[in-house]
This record gives C-alpha cells, sequence and structure tokens, in this order.
C-alpha cells in the first residue's frame, strides 16, 4: 500500500506543514490504511474510523507531545498511533512482539497515559493540567478525548466535578456516537440527544458544572473541527467540545452494524463483508453457555434478574434482555453501581446474576466487600473473560480475580472445567444461597458439542479426580482441566499412568477432603491456575499443606508476578508455562530428577 500524503507522516511535526485541503485528503488515506490493515490482521475497527478527523485535527491544532493528548479507553486511537510514528509497524498491531492495540507511554511519547478501561481520561488529563500549573508550564495545553458511554461513568463525573472548581487549562472532547460497544444507555445519553437536536430549554449539565461548552458540531467536518480547535486554544480554564461523530464512519457495512464492526474480525476491506467462518457446528462459546442458560432458568425461577455494566454482547445477558426485558438490565459503564443495585435486589428476596469481566469488576472491589459480602447476600458473580484473553493484552487479562477475591469472608469461588458444568453451577445456585458466590470462565469456546443437557444439581463445595496415578498429582483450575488432560495424553503410558488429576472446581472454600487424599496419595503435586500465584490456588494449597503439617513438594504453574502482554490466548498460555505443552515438560523434568 502506498499513500501519497500519509507515507510522509513520520510525526505530527510531519502533518503540521499540510494545508488544510492536504489534510483533507489525508483522512481519507488514514482511513483507507485502518481498514486495509485491520481487515486481515484484526483489531477494534469501528471506534477509529469514526474519529479519523478528530485525530488529525488535534494533532495539527495542539502542539503535541508538548501539548498533553489523552484517550479514553483507546479504541479509538490507531490513527492516533500512525500518525504519530508507527505506521510502518502497524501490521503489528495487538500481536505478539507487536504495537500494542491502545496507548501505552512505554511505546511513544506521543501516549501520554496508559488506558485500556475506561472514563480514567479526564482525571488523567486534569493532573497533569494541575502538575503543569504547578511546575509553572501554564502554556501547556492538555485534553482529554472521552466518549458518550464512558462520559456516564461514575469516575468521569468524579472528574468533571473536580474540573468545574479548577482553573486548570484543561479541553474535554466529547465524542459522541450514542454507542459504545453496545449502544449507551441511561438519562445522560437522553441529555445530550436533547443538545444534539438543541431541544428548547434543555439543561446543559455541563454547563452546570462550570464547564466552557461548545457545540454540538460535526466531528466529521475537518475544517470545522480545525477552527473550533483554534479557537478553544484561546479560553482559559476547563472547557468541553461536544461533537457529532459516526461510529465505523467511511466503511457501510462498519456504520450499519456498529456493535459487530467494533471488533468485527477479517473482513474483505472493499465491501466491508466479514469472512466466512467455518460452517460445521462449534462448540459454545462460554458466555453463550451464561446467556443461554440465565435465559432457562429465568423461565423457571421468577426471582433471577440479571445485571451487566455495559456489555450485554460480550457477556451474552442480551439474551436475557430480549426474553425478559423487565428483569435484565444494562446499566451502563457503572460497575459499582452494578454491584450494589444487586445487592439491593438481593435485600428484597431477587436473585441477582451480575455478570462482568474479570478486568472489570477490579473496579468495583469495596462494592463486593461492603455492599455484598459483609451482609452476606446472595448475589451471583459470573466472572467472564477470567484467565489470559489474549490480543487485548495487560490491561484486560482477568488474571487477578482468585487473588483479590478468595480474601473475601462469606464468598464462595467456583471455576467450572467445562461447559456442561457451568451450566450446571448456574442451575444449582439458582436452587437457593446463603452467601454469594463468584463463578469464573474464560473468554472463547469449550469442547463439547452436546452441552445443553438435563440440569443437574452439583455439589458446589467439591472437586474430584478426574485421573488416578500412583506418584505426581496434577491440581488443576477451572478450565485449565483441558490443557492437563492434554498433557497427560502426550505422554508415554509408562509416565501417563503415573499422573494423576484433579479437577479442584471449588475454590473457595477448598474441598480439603479431595486435598487430604491428594496429600496423602502423592508423593508430589503440580497446581495449575490460569492466575497469578502469588495469593491464587496455589497460595491458597500451600497454606493448607502447612497447616496440616504435610511435607510433599508443590510445584505451582500460573500468572508470574509480571504483567503478561498482548498475542495469542496460545501464545501467552505457552509464555507463562500452563500449556499442555510447557505442563508435560514439567512433568517430564520432575520423573527425570
Amino acid at each position: 500500500m502506498t499513500y501519497k500524503l500519509l507515507d510522509r507522516i513520520s510525526a505530527p511535526a510531519s502533518l503540521r506543514k499540510l494545508s488544510v485541503d492536504q489534510l483533507a485528503e489525508l483522512v481519507d488515506e488514514l482511513r483507507d490504511f485502518i481498514i486495509k490493515v485491520v481487515s486481515v490482521k484484526e483489531g477494534h475497527l469501528g471506534a477509529s474510523l469514526g474519529v479519523v478527523e478528530l485525530t488529525v485535527a488535534l494533532h495539527y491544532v495542539f502542539q503535541t507531545p508538548t501539548d498533553k493528548l489523552v484517550w479514553d479507553v483507546g479504541h479509538q486511537a490507531y490513527g492516533h498511533k500512525i500518525i504519530t510514528g508507527r505506521k510502518n509497524v502497524f501490521n503489528t498491531n495487538r500481536q505478539w512482539g507487536g504495537i500494542s492495540g491502545f496507548p501505552k507511554p512505554s511505546e511513544s511519547i506521543y501516549d501520554t497515559f496508559g488506558v485500556g478501561h475506561s472514563s480514567t481520561s479526564i482525571s488523567a488529563a486534569l493532573g497533569m493540567a494541575i502538575a503543569a500549573s504547578l511546575n509553572h508550564s501554564s502554556g501547556k495545553h492538555h485534553i482529554a478525548v472521552i466518549g458518550d458511554a464512558s462520559i456516564a461513568s461514575g469516575m468521569a463525573f468524579e472528574a468533571l466535578n473536580h474540573s468545574g472548581v479548577s482553573n486548570a487549562n484543561f479541553l474535554v472532547v466529547l465524542n459522541d456516537n450514542a454507542i459504545g460497544i453496545d449502544p449507551s444507555v441511561g438519562a445522560l445519553k437522553q441529555n445530550l440527544t436533547k443538545l444534539k437536536k438543541k431541544t428548547s430549554k434543555v439543561e446543559n449539565i455541563f454547563k452546570a458544572l462550570n464547564f466552557s461548552y461548545t457545540g454540538p458540531i460535526d466531528g466529521h467536518n475537518l475544517s470545522l473541527l480545525i477552527k473550533t480547535l483554534q479557537q478553544l486554544k484561546e479560553i482559559k480554564g476547563p472547557k468541553i467540545l461536544h461533537i457529532i461523530t459516526t461510529k465505523g464512519k467511511g466503511l457501510k457495512k462498519a456504520e450499519e452494524n456498529q456493535v459487530h464492526y467494533h471488533s468485527p474480525g477479517k473482513f474483505d476491506a472493499t465491501t466491508g463483508e466479514l469472512s466466512a467462518k467455518k460452517t460445521e457446528k462449534l462448540p459454545p462459546k462460554f458466555q453463550d453457555v451464561f446467556g443461554h442458560t440465565i435465559v432457562a432458568l429465568a423461565e423457571r425461577n421468577s426471582k433471577i434478574v440479571g445485571i451487566t455494566p455495559a456489555m450485554p454482547t460480550g457477556s451474552s445477558l442480551k439474551y436475557m434482555m430480549q426474553a425478559f426485558p423487565d428483569r435484565a438490565f444494562d446499566v451502563g459503564i457503572a460497575e459499582q453501581h452494578a454491584v450494589t443495585l444487586a445487592a439491593g435486589m438481593a435485600t428484597q428476596g431477587l436473585l441477582p446474576f451480575c455478570t462482568i469481566y474479570s478486568t472489570f469488576l477490579q473496579r468495583a472491589y469495596d462494592q463486593i466487600i461492603h455492599d455484598v459480602a459483609l451482609q452476606k447476600l446472595p448475589v451471583v458473580f459470573c466472572i467472564d473473560r477470567a484467565g489470559l484473553v489474549g490480543h487485548d493484552g495487560a490491561t484486560h487479562h482477568g488474571v487477578f480475580d482468585i487473588a483479590y477475591l478468595q480474601c473475601i469472608p462469606n464468598l464462595h469461588i467456583v471455576a467450572p472445567r467445562n461447559a456442561v458444568e457451568l451450566r450446571n453451577i448456574l442451575y444449582t445456585v439458582q436452587l437457593g444461597l446463603d452467601t454469594p458466590i463468584a463463578i469464573r470462565y474464560p473468554r472463547g469456546r469449550s469442547r463439547e458439542i452436546e452441552w445443553q443437557l438435563p440440569f443437574k444439581k452439583i455439589p458446589l463445595g467439591s472437586g474430584y479426580m478426574l485421573k488416578k496415578g500412583t506418584d505426581l498429582a496434577i491440581i488443576s483450575v477451572g478450565t485449565m482441566a483441558y490443557n492437563v488432560s492434554d498433557a497427560i495424553l502426550s505422554l508415554r503410558d509408562a509416565i501417563a499412568d503415573r499422573v494423576g488429576h484433579a479437577s479442584l472446581m471449588c475454590i473457595k472454600p477448598l474441598d480439603t477432603v479431595l486435598l487430604h487424599h491428594i496429600f496423602s496419595t502423592y508423593k508430589s503435586v503440580i497446581t495449575v491456575e490460569e492466575g497469578v500465584i502469588t495469593g491464587g490456588v496455589a497460595s491458597a494449597i500451600l497454606a493448607f499443606v502447612n497447616q496440616n503439617n504435610y511435607s510433599n513438594k508443590i510445584i505451582p504453574l500460573g500468572i508470574p508476578d509480571m504483567f503478561i502482554e498482548h498475542g495469542s490466548s496460545e501464545e501467552l498460555q505457552d509464555l507463562v508455562g500452563i500449556s499442555s505443552k510447557q505442563i508435560a515438560k514439567v512433568v517430564l523434568q520432575y520423573f527425570q530428577q
């Protein structure tokens, strides 16, 4: 691919030498380049296509990197990466050893703040602006670019509240496209819609918070964007520019199906048609096992309600929202609110299933402790994307939940090893709970084609042996059972016969009967978990061993004390030593000693 202007842009300084007419041509080239690369390499498409004009205008008007530009979440930052010196490596985006899919300060001086989770940009940019004032660098400009879904989050409101009483030289660009990953929800969305329609006498929440408000303006009108940003540079204090954009702009299919083209996989760069999928019957995604099962259970149990913070599609709660719209709630990007909303419902006899990605549940930690566990309320946390999630990298891996949850009193934690077990756990918990419970399951597919079997009540506090052995036992957590079973199958029979395999299933409380059996039967034990070792299952088992005076050798496999970067899930599991190949290697090394 060759481009007349884009090939000449090695940094924003090069961009600033172009005329406005040339910038319009550059916008077309940049959008085309993003489409062509993402169509083959995959990634977050729609958000970046929607802000191409804004990206060019911001770097043209402001003196980045001296002026500080903070992108909220970062899904929309592909154009920013390309014109800040990473065009020639953009084809490595989100790949192992390549550039990150999100802004990352260690990657470029133009990435002023590391992002990945929503609603952090206003706080970060305000902090930079206040620091500039204290450092007597008041001439610097600080810009936060945030979407209409993210600005509705509590953290963003906290930052707006503080900003409104500061004198910081600070600009918030509100990119209003009426959608995050799924369509935006809530009263603020309705307020923004009225502002866009210029409804008479509409309350402007931003003016009420002491912001100088400009807009709404067309976010795809490049010359208007440039003119408006140049004017705003001369206004001191906190200010908001409200722009209207279309997610997926420039690719018809992406504009028409904004949810799917948020991250569409491979597609035809010209037509936008998605690449053909395999037609044979595939095992279900774990999120769909949850989504379809919760609908089946809600048909039987009128006390069941579903809650998700802005991820109805990703979590598959969308199926319950379609079947029972009055009993399933998308609360927007509001994890803290989601958890305490569930707690409130539980006090009144409802059974809330609160489905949140592992990495986002971190944001509601106090609510889990204070509002749910302390009161021993029967809330079911369905923790999706538990484990290594692949190409989104360190900001999105769900590897901390076991460690941060198992120290909380009154909270049970389970990890099904397959789709059938997840279905039966969901069935069992709705039969009656006297304590909150967390059910963790990974991104991706199970291996069972036939999984919608008759419901079966199972003992939630128990694990079980999948295979007997004589010398070495491997304890797997959740779907790591797949990897362990594969590892054992790859061994010679003489070695495989000596290896036992237990599926823990119940992480907290530990199945002490099972553990006593293992440690009294086997000389050594390997633990395998797709979570951090420190504070994880291995730590809990080591405490059990110490309390009961066992002297068996224990080999813990899991996530080491480091942040894991992006790559395929298979590459990352191999990197940290929990792939079937690496588990088999550890077993062979053990028997060779």
